[in-house]
């Protein structure tokens, strides 16, 4: 069996290891903090900056990993380019993590060489260069770090007086050592959607129904399976996520995120892993789950078809104070509702809005999508987080 290396330990990469572990995969987890959820079920861990590329190599030639599994963005990821040239194999490669780990290559590779259709935007390294910026795409518009997750360092300009305020709020939440923003025209979209893209070696690539998704402060709250997508919205999705996960290369599951608008699709973002959105899929709304198909996919397991079982709603667990030992309550409640479930993601500490756990809804393929969004809504009001 092989050897797997989990550079971050979060609550994706903790459902990942289970998948692995479940069919005799051997994981060593890593993240820059102790007991990290991943390293919670992992056969061995690792605490270190990820970003020092001495570090990097020193636990890759300790460990000799089969493969190298990403799960968040703060790594130091040229030096994957190295790890794929000792034979190690890079998920999905080392060209994707290097590309979707920064906003900058991603997009540039998306609208540019591909020319896919995307939001005008810009790139700023200091908050006069927002300034023109902004003055470029127009307001409304959007300002991210070029490296975060979860939405750290987003937010919305609407007036002259939100850009330097922007700029501090993007460089505070930045992941990684680059200091550079992004900023682009707010699109009118009526919805958003992941759609989770596996690519296989040797093997078409294949795609999970589409999953609709709300955010504030640029992080998921909740998210459902199926998404109401037209079919030619949905084949225009698709050919996207084809065309930027071909350039990419590798095997894996993608989170490929787009906007649907009155004139059509747009890309958005991309992530080489399984997606915060699509937990929903552990509510049993597919015959695999996005972390098996990832597994899968990596592995060269077949996958013969991905099939919708049941439609279904995730809605996060928020935590709303700082906490060294947070404890729950109310999930005795949660517990007592049919064809509902939750996931705690044992961090070991919280803060003001950090994502602790997530209920999860299923119902028969009938049943309105609607009441299902609902039900998992005023399902995770049921949990407290206390500190």
């Amino acid at each position: 069996m092989s050897k797997i290396l989990l550079l971050g330990s979060g609550e994706l990469g903790k459902e990942f290891a289970i998948a692995a572990q479940r069919i005799g995969q051997t994981i060593i987890a890593v993240d820059s903090y102790e007991n990290a959820p991943a390293m919670q079920v992992a056969h061995g861990f690792e605490v270190i900056n990820m970003l020092d590329g001495a570090e990097l190599d020193r636990i890759v030639a300790k460990h000799k990993p089969d493969f190298i599994v990403p799960e968040i963005e703060a790594i130091r990821t040229e030096r994957f380019y190295d790890y794929e040239k000792q034979g190690i194999t890079v998920v999905p490669s080392a060209k994707a993590a290097n590309f979707t780990m920064n906003r900058k290559a991603i997009r540039d590779l998306a609208a540019k060489e591909l020319g896919l259709k995307t939001a005008n935007y810009r790139y700023a390294t200091s908050a006069e260069e927002l300034q023109k910026g902004v003055e470029a795409v127009g307001m409304p518009c959007v300002v991210k770090p070029l490296m975060s997750s979860s939405g750290k360092g987003q937010s919305t300009i609407k007036t002259e007086d939100d850009i330097a305020k922007a700029w501090q709020y993007a460089v505070e939440g930045s992941r990684g050592d680059v200091v550079e923003v992004i900023v682009e025209a707010f699109v009118k979209f009526h919805s958003e959607i992941t759609l989770l893209t596996i690519t296989q070696n040797n093997n078409p690539t294949l795609f999970c129904p589409p999953i609709g998704h709300r955010q504030e402060r640029g992080d998921y709250q909740e998210s459902w399976q199926p998404a109401r997508v037209s079919d030619k919205d949905l084949y225009e999705a698709q050919d996207m996520a084809e065309k930027v996960t071909e350039a990419l290369g590798g095997a894996g599951l993608f989170g490929v995120e787009f906007f649907l608008t009155d004139d059509g699709v747009y890309f958005s973002e991309l992530s080489p892993r399984p997606h915060d959105t699509g937990m929903v899929t552990l509510a049993k709304t597919q015959n695999f789950n996005e972390f098996e198909l990832h597994l899968r996919a990596i592995l060269s397991i077949p996958i013969p078809e991905i099939t919708l079982e049941k439609i279904g709603a995730s809605a996060v667990i928020l935590a709303t104070q700082n906490s060294d030992n947070p404890t729950y309550s109310g999930i005795e409640k949660v517990a007592s509702l049919s064809k509902t479930d939750f996931r705690l993601f044992g961090k070991p500490s919280s803060r003001p809005y950090r994502r602790m756990g997530v209920v999860l809804v299923n119902d028969s393929l009938e049943t309105p999508i609607e009441e299902i969004i609902e039900k998992a809504k005023k399902t995770a009001t049921l949990v407290t987080v206390n500190p």
